[in-house]
């Protein structure tokens, strides 16, 4: 991977980036692996647990296949935080000029979370164009993004919140959409199992989804 990543990098590289919530550091190297395995590269670590910055620190150092992105930065010293451990790129569940100035000077991608259209105008004033749509289904899912076409149609989003196989492919059929986000290939129960095998099938059902 160079390290100039851009946020179209991170959204065109599979068309699924897994929502990851790790409670054990001892699962995020096996975890990445078999995730990188199914041809999913691009991993969003979420900052929801007291331990993320360590598993994304892991994944960093030791599964150079992968790359380890923060997810749920919320303030610019999650994003600094985020950096430091080794993450290449950002993704927030809302958008602050705070949060996006703070991973500018970091030279850090962010996927900003939007919801609504005054959102999306903020972000773009400040030089955001790859936008998180979230909570997707809740704040309109699919028929939102097609009517967001005609004033947005220099966006393009992933949309995250109630993806699951079921509906992945009907986001990613949309123009607008680069990629989607979602936990369904990275289930609780197969990582409290430590069932890699199932997650690496999942990755490579997720990478043949078209779009």
């Amino acid at each position: 991977m160079n390290q100039t990543l851009t946020a179209l990098d991170v959204m065109h590289d599979a068309p699924v980036i897994p929502v990851i919530v790790l409670q054990d550091p001892q699962d995020a190297v096996p975890l990445a692996r078999a995730l990188a395995a199914g041809g999913i590269r691009m991993l969003e670590v979420t900052l929801r647990t007291p331990v993320a910055l360590e598993c994304i620190e892991r994944i960093a150092k030791e599964v150079p296949e992968a790359v380890a992105g923060a997810g749920t930065i919320r303030s610019a010293a999650d994003a600094q935080a985020a950096a430091l451990a080794g993450a290449r790129f950002g993704v927030s569940p809302g958008y602050t000029r705070a949060v996006g100035k703070a991973c500018h000077d970091l030279g850090m991608p962010l996927l900003p979370g939007v919801a609504t259209g005054s959102e999306i105008m903020m972000a773009q004033e400040d030089g955001y164009q790859q936008l998180k749509f979230f909570p997707a289904l809740q704040a309109g899912g699919a028929p939102m993004l097609k009517a967001w076409q005609g004033p947005f149609g220099d966006v393009k989003f992933c949309p995250t919140g109630g993806i699951h196989a079921g509906n992945a492919a009907e986001f990613l059929s949309l123009a607008n959409v680069a990629c989607v986000g979602g936990s369904w290939i990275v289930p609780a129960d197969s990582i409290a199992k430590k069932d890699w095998a199932r997650i690496e099938t999942l990755a490579r059902e997720a990478k043949a989804l078209s779009r």
